[in-house]
């Protein structure tokens, strides 16, 4: 798998990396074996770029990839965030990103993941309390120091990216992008590459949706956190459904799985683009490994464009206080 540049600074990851979330939390059940197998599976693959965050499992997700890091650190990027403030019973808390709350949250990742140094620091969300400048300032101290490589946010709007660019580097920008979240191509990745930030689209597979193999409400596990999702609720539901199923078509005759065609698609969109498909079963990796070898012509992205324009998606990203979260 080839490498390419996230921003300017001289970060190089895989193509397509791995996000970590489900194997610890908001996807129903947690399968550690099949999780292990699938970490070792995205290596062999040739993904060396990891994705997982303080907050998923509360501390646990790190915890849990950090044998697999530390055994193989000098091929794998970590990248971890930080800025969702939890209690030790999992309750949310709200969002910190207070200079002294930076060092806090980054002293305890590089303790859980095992590590000196993490290759990839996001702010997980940003904080309207507190000026951007306050907080990537002491991101950019934890540079300086050797605790971390490059910095990237999570959600930002495109003028507090700017403000935090001004500060210090960003290498990259994390947010949700796929065939039903398009939104980021009005503003967001216009500044990105105007300031040379690499783009990184988590959900890049509409949260498991995109996939084809979600059919009902009830395929999802009681404490799954999609259920509380506007886009698998009701209405809402059955429109995407038939959005999937559109898509699914556009898939079998390219021969491919509607994942694979939905990857491709994102990658297709710019070498400046790396999108973390998170999974925690191997046939899964495996299926979205195959996207990085699906080309498409001129008149293929056409009609996908066409099948899944901007806003095709029924309902919100996240339930109401979600969106409280994201930074416009």
């Amino acid at each position: 798998m080839e490498k390419v540049a996230l921003g300017q600074q001289g970060l190089l990851v895989s193509r397509l990396g791995l996000g970590c979330m489900g194997m610890s939390e908001f996807y129903g059940s947690r399968d550690e074996q099949e999780s292990l197998r699938t970490l070792d599976a995205a290596l062999d693959s040739g993904i060396t770029f990891f994705d997982t965050a303080d907050m998923y499992g509360n501390g646990e997700n790190e915890q849990f990839i950090s044998p697999f890091i530390r055994q193989h650190r000098d091929e794998v990027v970590i990248a971890t965030k930080f800025g969702n403030v939890r209690g030790e019973d999992g309750s949310y808390l709200g969002i910190s990103g207070k200079p002294e709350y930076v060092r806090e949250a980054c002293e305890k990742s590089l303790k859980r993941l095992g590590v000196d140094t993490i290759d990839l620091y996001y702010q997980h969300r940003v904080d309207p309390n507190v000026p951007i400048e306050e907080t990537i300032g002491a991101m950019g101290e934890l540079v300086r120091e050797g605790k971390v490589r490059y910095l990237g946010m999570s959600e930002a709007a495109p003028d507090t990216l700017r403000r935090a660019h001004a500060v210090f580097p960003i290498s990259a920008l994390q947010t949700e992008y796929s065939l039903w979240s398009r939104d980021v191509e009005d503003e967001v990745l216009p500044v990105c590459r105007e300031l040379g930030i690499g783009f990184v689209p988590y959900s890049p597979l509409g949260r498991g949706f995109l996939t084809g193999q979600i059919r009902s409400f009830d395929d999802l596990a009681e404490d799954d956190f999609r259920r509380f999702s506007p886009r698998f609720q009701g209405d809402n539901f059955q429109k995407n459904l038939d959005l999937v199923d559109r898509i699914r078509e556009i898939a079998a005759e390219k021969n491919c799985a509607p994942s694979q065609l939905a990857l491709a698609w994102l990658l297709a969109q710019g070498e400046d683009i790396v999108p973390i498909p998170g999974t925690k079963q191997s046939k899964y990796l495996l299926e979205n490994v195959g996207a990085v070898h699906i080309q498409f012509t001129k008149e293929e992205l056409q009609r996908i464009d066409a099948t899944a324009p901007k806003g095709i998606a029924a309902g919100e990203r996240y339930e109401q206080n979600g969106m409280k979260t994201l930074n416009h």
